[in-house]
């Protein structure tokens, strides 16, 4: 088979769907794999590497013109047409995809008969854990997230003893403990801060104190997980309750980073401007939810802005300001979808298999209404 890997061209995406490590074993198995020159540039991945691996360097309508393209994000609008366009008829598209907020795309892949492998939907179960590009990327973007903060934060992270006297340490508030939430605790915690977190669901409190946070309770009517271990939507009188108690944390806290999204739904606003005002000069804000509509009610999409001395970061896509190590786990990710779809006859899909019936969102130009299930974006570790 021949596999594509194009170049992305997102604005702000630097990873790149394959790597020579993933390249190398696709070519072990008889596929023909065809990279765009430059496609791993962004990712300090050269050509040359690509080319070692067994790779063929070629231009970008060779890469789309495969039988199965290798891609980060969905095909993109461009000024010379759409990138689906570029995909042959018949042929398969391996990326995220996120159907439910781009009807034409979908309308557009359709008309073209193509095969949708979406690989935010990779079902929740153990034997797919290492196909489950979501954690991987949101462990990326939650780590990130306590890095990009601490740029910006004014002060150390940890406790000093020095002889001009103590330094305290920052108090960092993390909100949502799924994979995201978990990653910015304990890389938190490594830098030295206390940190506190909190979630809806008591079942992710050992977690939080595995990974060196202190978990902030609330008592809540109903249950607020689902059956995936994704955190359920608050009701309106739950929603209060947890405003009321992260805006008395958060005024104390230096950092607050929230991760909260729900899949399918706009994220909840958890965090108002008020409360934003109320902390103190120089502490920071990372809203990772921004792309899902923001858990805090002044973060602007793509943007760093100051809300009365405190920075709050709208920063999206955040796992691609780490292409390097996002490309390898992303590209380990597809390899292992691929490699689960590998049989005597080559690459065969078996809508029958549960893992398969989930991410094929599309066959051969027909949508599969009952695959498009909302996903979360962050999800939570537990539910494995």
């Amino acid at each position: 088979m021949r596999i594509g890997v194009p170049r992305e061209t997102r604005s702000d995406e630097r990873r790149v769907a394959a790597t020579p490590e993933t390249v190398k074993k696709l070519a072990d198995k008889g596929h023909e794999v065809l990279v765009e020159r430059g496609a791993g540039l962004a990712s300090s991945i050269p050509d040359a590497d690509f080319a070692a691996a067994g790779a063929h360097l070629v231009d970008g309508d060779n890469a789309w013109a495969a039988e199965l393209v290798l891609k980060v994000q969905r095909p993109q609008p461009r000024a010379d047409g759409h990138e689906v366009e570029r995909l042959a008829d018949g042929s398969t598209l391996l990326s995220f995809v996120y159907p439910g907020d781009d009807e034409e795309l979908l309308a557009s892949l359709a008309r073209k008969r193509i095969t949708v492998l979406a690989m935010e939907a990779v079902p929740r179960i153990s034997r797919a854990q290492n196909m489950d590009a979501l954690s991987s990327m949101a462990n990326i973007a939650g780590y990130r997230a306590v890095l990009e903060a601490a740029q910006l934060f004014p002060r150390y992270l940890p406790m000093l003893m020095t002889a001009a006297g103590r330094i305290p340490p920052a108090q960092v508030l993390v909100v949502g403990a799924g994979v995201a939430g978990l990653s910015a605790i304990a890389t938190a915690k490594r830098l030295g801060a206390v940190v506190k977190a909190f979630d809806t669901r008591p079942a992710v409190k050992d977690q939080v104190k595995s990974v060196g946070g202190e978990f902030l309770e609330i008592e809540l009517d109903a249950s607020a997980e689902d059956k995936g271990g994704y955190a359920r939507a608050a009701t309106a009188e739950q929603t209060e309750k947890i405003k009321a108690l992260l805006h008395n944390t958060a005024v104390s806290s230096d950092i607050v980073i929230t991760t909260a999204l729900i899949g399918g739904r706009t994220a909840p606003r958890l965090i108002e401007t008020d409360t934003v005002r109320a902390m103190k000069p120089g502490s920071v804000v990372v809203d990772l939810a921004v792309e899902g509509g923001g858990n805090v009610a002044c973060s602007e999409r793509g943007a760093a802005i100051q809300v009365n001395g405190v920075w709050v970061l709208g920063y999206t896509n955040l796992a691609a300001r780490m292409p390097f190590d996002a490309s390898r786990l992303y590209a380990r990710n597809v390899l292992n979808l691929l490699t689960h779809f590998h049989g005597k006859q080559g690459y065969v899909l078996d809508l029958a298999d549960e893992i398969t019936s989930g991410v094929a969102i599309m066959h051969a130009g027909e949508a599969r209404v009952e695959a498009m299930r909302p996903q979360a974006s962050l999800p939570s570790p537990g539910a494995n």
